[in-house]
């Protein structure tokens, strides 16, 4: 008998799941209310890493003499940045819906679901009437919002959340980002390139990535000229004129600073969306994290699966996906095939920063031996013709079976190269399952490459230990 499977949102993990069920056989019935893919498409991913190319851009400009070109006056068109980002999500959420639609299975909902109880849905449709559905299973796939912090003062006008930034059309003169993970640097390091003053106010660095990374990632931030306090927490913003001044007190020291901006930015992470879903009415267990599920993705309530941000897990757009997919091919009878442990993470600052697996500090923790081998970018011929020569490639394996365990990577294009360690991870590969495979010349690969021979001291472009007399 042919499943009827509803999920609600239609984000990366929503419509991926969509789609997976469509191909497996079910009828999907898949709801949202705003646009087709969530957070990531409209509001996340793809506008910043639009942003991101801009910067790219400004920052070519600003570098040209080195290159021999010489440039006259350049600054970036707000109104032209918000178009352009416009276009490419335009773009892309046509297409979505035009794949969705191509899947005579899925019915596609334009409106806000209610779970009812475990096979029943109710949509209150955009058009104002309500549509009650009756399935199989539900697959929750709500995603997740900007969160605000205690701070005094957050509800005051100019201090806002990535959502709000990346509708503005002006340039802040200078811009106070709150805060030191992924959305906070990434927007830190693209608004610098944009033209705003940049000032980050940050506890700590990118606190799951290798210590090692963000301790070298610091002083790139503030040579892009970010002026970074870290270690340091906001207290209180407040109105000064028609700008902004934020308190902050330093964790381990008694004192605090001042600065002023026009835009406050608030990037302390994410939260769940799971308002009106009915949760308590139907037994759905959660918390302030999320929807409390197993090891299969499954709520408190047989049948009903919670996926992607809203499930207490790791906030990945990718990592939402790949759930999606597993889940699909669990309710519909099938064995998943992918390694749900193992994923990349990526870090679009000026200076990419990507990680996959364990940290060195994890495999310590963990009383795991292990072997380390770095190599340096500036040692990379591709790097230092594309005039990015800082960076390391980190590599970590298993000290008896030379498994790789963790790959860190600081520098240019590290979110395109991670996928060769993420690779190796999930398939279980030993080093030798990269070293025996040519990398081609010149290519950033090759760093990867290096990095990985140096696990046995056979690297060719890193001189070796003098020994001691």
């Amino acid at each position: 008998m042919t499943k009827t499977i509803a999920v609600i949102g239609a984000g990366p993990g929503g419509y991926v799941a969509a789609i997976r069920g469509a191909q497996l056989g079910a009828n999907v019935i898949l709801i949202e209310n705003r646009e087709v893919g969530g957070t990531c498409l409209n509001r996340g991913c793809i506008p910043t890493k639009t942003y991101f190319r801009n910067a790219e851009i400004m920052s070519n400009f600003k570098r040209a003499a080195e290159f021999g070109i010489e440039v006259g006056q350049f600054k970036m068109d707000g109104k032209a940045l918000q178009e352009r980002k416009n276009k490419v999500v335009n773009t892309l959420v046509s297409g979505i819906e035009q794949l969705i639609s191509s899947y005579k299975n899925i019915e596609f909902l334009d409106g806000t679901g209610n779970i009812i109880d475990k096979n029943t849905v109710s949509v209150e449709l955009k058009d104002g009437t309500t549509k009650e559905v009756t399935v199989d299973n539900i697959v929750i796939a709500t995603g997740s919002k900007p969160q605000m912090t205690e701070t005094k003062g957050v509800d005051l006008e100019g201090v806002i959340t990535s959502d709000d930034l990346l509708e503005m059309e002006e340039i802040p003169e200078t811009l106070v980002v709150v805060g030191g993970g992924v959305i906070g640097l990434e927007f830190a390091s693209i608004y610098q390139e944009l033209g705003s003053h940049v000032i980050l106010l940050a506890s700590r660095i990118l606190k799951d990535a290798d210590k090692e990374i963000s301790r070298r990632l610091t002083p790139m931030l503030k040579k892009q000229g970010i002026e970074a306090y870290l270690d340091i927490r906001a207290k209180e913003i407040t109105k000064e004129g028609n700008k902004l001044k934020v308190l902050a007190k330093y964790k381990e020291k008694d004192e605090e600073i001042e600065v002023i901006g026009d835009k406050v930015l608030i990037a302390s992470g994410r939260g769940p969306v799971f308002d009106g879903l009915n949760l308590d009415k139907i037994g759905i267990k959660y918390d302030d994290k999320g929807v409390i599920v197993n090891e299969e993705f499954e709520t408190s309530v047989p049948g009903i699966y919670a996926i992607g941000d809203v499930n207490r897990g790791v906030q990945l757009a990718h990592v939402a996906s790949a759930q999606g997919e597993y889940v699909m091919e669990k309710i519909m009878g099938h064995t998943p095939d992918v390694n749900l442990d193992i994923y990349p993470n990526c870090v679009f600052t000026m200076t990419e920063v990507a990680h996959v697996g364990y940290t060195e500090e994890e495999l310590k923790e963990k009383q795991i031996p292990y072997k380390a081998s770095k190599f340096m970018f500036g040692a990379n011929g591709k790097a230092l013709s594309l005039g990015e020569g800082e960076g390391i490639v980190k590599i970590l394996a298993g000290a008896e079976d030379k498994k790789v365990l963790g790959v860190h990577i600081l520098g240019p294009h590290a979110n395109d190269l991670i996928a060769e360690g993420a690779l190796a991870m999930a398939n279980g590969l030993d080093i030798h399952s990269i070293t025996r495979t040519i990398h081609a010349h010149p290519t950033l690969s090759e760093a990867f490459f290096e990095a990985t021979l140096g696990i046995e001291d056979k690297a060719i472009h890193i001189a070796p230990p003098r020994k001691r007399k």
